[in-house]
């Protein structure tokens, strides 16, 4: 007997029935996609540090670097979170000028007070003698906590003060939308990240520059420049940095005035450009990265005199005094930026010359000298001066680089900071400093 529209059961579909039998299949195939997956995974596991694309330079400095990078956007969430606050309560504004600077002055005594505990505390840990440094720094310890706590509970207002400071010079100078300050002065006095500088070896330029955690010390700083070198070939150097050009700026902690006044004025330097030509070409070359710090560098001094003179005159920088004439009997005056020089520009020939190693074992020699006259050079290396000759206001470590002295002209011969900073902010290539010096009277 013949039935026309038979149970899909009939043709053998077992107990599952025929739907069900679709999703047991659909499973399997899914259960095997995965062990392939599974098998793919491992088999790069295993054999990519042999692809270009895993085993390449960026990738391998990566590894040595491993989770050790700083996380700019915790750090960003957090800070602005606390402007925030500071914004809504602006209890500066109810604060007359001598109250204002009082507070700051105060605060940064105990920062240098928070500093000498801690310098003391170190040498107690650090001393063989000592049995217990625990028992013997409790009271140091607990000195510290107070005076950090402190420090902590007014820093957001030191803060607010500060930038009104530092912005009230700016709008005099010219930098000011409707009465205020463009962009506004925003900075949070932080820990900053350490900077992984890394160059080739046969020449100076910053190949590489990753941000790590402010809290690695100094031997895991060796460590990680040792293996750059040894198993990239270029050199490393983790340096200390004074602020960084976020919004707000992350400015590390001084106890100096002055100093503190500068870094702010620096980084604002660098916000006010981010939008022009020479700010959004700041990674374009290594040529466009030394103009832009050489042009935060010269502001943020002028910037900074200004604001000594109006605020804190007692701390103003005072001229310094003619040298007096060098007698016989007097050995000669140990000059470390023309020393510097003379180191960049001997390295540069013998690196343009192939001779890596003699460069290198010159650079150390000279690092030498340096400690002999003070200078505490930890490493004295190409990745150094890819570093440090970007700042070329002054001379020093950018040796004979015409970059620093082009743009101190330009400022010579601007009428104003405004116009110094108007003239050189569409500046797109070391061709157009040049064009631009050359325009000069």
């Amino acid at each position: 007997m013949s039935n026309a529209r038979a149970s899909p059961m009939i043709f053998g579909m077992g107990k599952y029935g025929w739907y069900g039998t679709q999703i047991l299949n659909l499973a399997r195939r899914i259960v095997q996609a995965g062990k392939l997956l599974l098998l793919a995974l491992l088999l790069i596991g295993l054999i990519a540090p042999e692809w270009p694309a895993f085993g390449g330079e960026r990738y391998r400095l990566q590894t040595i670097v491993q989770q050790r990078q700083f996380d700019y956007l915790v750090w960003e969430a957090q800070a602005l979170a606390e402007k925030g606050r500071a914004l809504l309560a602006g209890y500066q504004r109810y604060l007359d000028e001598p109250a204002r600077k009082q507070l700051v002055l105060d605060y940064l005594a105990d920062v240098e007070a928070a500093r000498r505990l801690e310098a003391e505390i170190e040498r107690a840990y650090a001393d063989p003698t000592l049995s217990d440094p625990t028992a013997a720094t409790r009271g140091l310890q607990s000195e510290l906590r107070s005076l950090r706590g402190g420090l902590q509970a007014r820093q957001w207002l030191v803060e607010a003060i500060v930038q009104e400071q530092v912005g009230a010079v700016l709008t005099e100078e010219g930098f000011a939308v409707l009465g205020m300050t463009w962009p506004p002065v925003l900075m949070h006095v932080t820990q900053l990240p350490r900077l992984l500088v890394v160059s080739p070896r046969d020449r100076i330029e910053r190949a590489y520059a990753i941000s790590l955690q402010p809290e690695l010390t100094t031997p895991v700083h060796e460590e990680m420049e040792t293996a750059v070198t040894d198993h990239l070939n270029l050199s490393a150097l983790i340096v200390p940095l004074g602020g960084v050009g976020l919004y707000p700026s992350m400015i590390l902690e001084t106890s100096s005035i002055y100093r503190l006044v500068e870094v702010v004025a620096h980084e604002w330097a660098h916000n006010w450009l981010t939008l022009k030509p020479l700010g959004i070409r700041y990674e374009a070359s290594p040529a466009l990265r030394i103009i832009n710090e050489t042009v935060a560098s010269i502001i943020d001094v002028e910037i900074a005199d200004l604001v000594m003179a109006r605020y804190y005159p007692e701390f103003a920088r005072r001229p310094s005094p003619p040298p007096a004439a060098p007698s016989d009997a007097d050995p000669p005056r140990f000059d470390f930026r023309a020393a510097m020089a003379a180191t960049r520009i001997r390295v540069d020939e013998l690196l343009a010359a192939g001779e890596i190693e003699t460069a290198e074992a010159y650079m150390e020699a000279r690092r030498q000298l340096f400690l002999a006259n003070g200078y505490n050079i930890r490493k004295l290396n190409q990745a150094y001066f890819a570093f440090y000759g970007a700042y070329a206001a002054e001379p020093g470590a950018t040796g004979d680089d015409p970059i620093g002295p082009m743009l101190r002209d330009i400022r010579a011969q601007s009428p104003s900071l405004r116009a110094f900073m108007d003239t050189v902010a569409v500046i797109r290539s070391d061709a157009d400093l040049e064009a631009l010096h050359a325009r000069l009277p």
